[in-house]
């Protein structure tokens, strides 16, 4: 079975800009976080990205905009010989009440019946409460990183206390890779 890694994209992967990055000029890496990607895909994991995008659907940004910024994540990671495997997203607000927005765990369902990859030996890396439940629902591993959202998780989400935490994916993606 492979060895996966599913990141959130905002706060994990790009700085936030407010509540929402809308357009591919405010998408801007956290520092070492697309060599922390390279990393897990020259160690064999497939990477894949589960990310709410309620923007779509609230007029901010248009999935043509969206997809505009995935081009940009792809082109830096491909500047390195490397690409995330799969990204799924959705685009609702939380009044949709769909299976696919975390905190619900449909999109980890997703990824994991396209990948065939069992959920519990998998990371779910975030920087948001609603990550870390939706790893808990689908089984995953959940993994809170600082940057983004990350440290206010940790002082109003006494749930999130057992999860473990890292300064950012690049550090988590070290400690992953040694203890391998």
């Amino acid at each position: 079975m492979p060895k996966m890694v599913i990141l959130d994209r905002d706060g994990v992967i790009n700085h936030l800009m407010d509540d929402d990055v809308t357009t591919v000029d405010g998408w801007d890496p956290i520092a070492g976080s697309i060599e922390a990607i390279n990393r897990l895909k020259k160690a064999g994991y497939l990477v894949t990205i589960a990310s709410n995008h309620s923007g779509v659907s609230r007029g901010h940004y248009s999935e043509a905009d969206l997809q505009k910024m995935h081009d940009k994540m792809q082109k830096l990671l491909s500047t390195r010989g490397a690409s995330v495997d799969g990204i799924f997203y959705c685009p609702h607000g939380p009044e949709a009440n769909c299976i696919c927005r975390k905190p619900k765990p449909g999109l980890l369902f997703q990824i994991a019946k396209k990948f065939n990859i069992d959920l519990s030996q998998t990371p779910m890396v975030g920087d948001n409460i609603s990550d870390i439940k939706a790893a808990r629902m689908a089984n995953a591993k959940p993994v809170l990183v600082r940057t983004g959202k990350g440290e206010y998780v940790m002082q109003h989400y006494p749930e999130a206390l057992d999860v473990p935490v890292y300064d950012d994916l690049a550090h988590f993606v070290r400690e992953t890779l040694r203890r391998k």
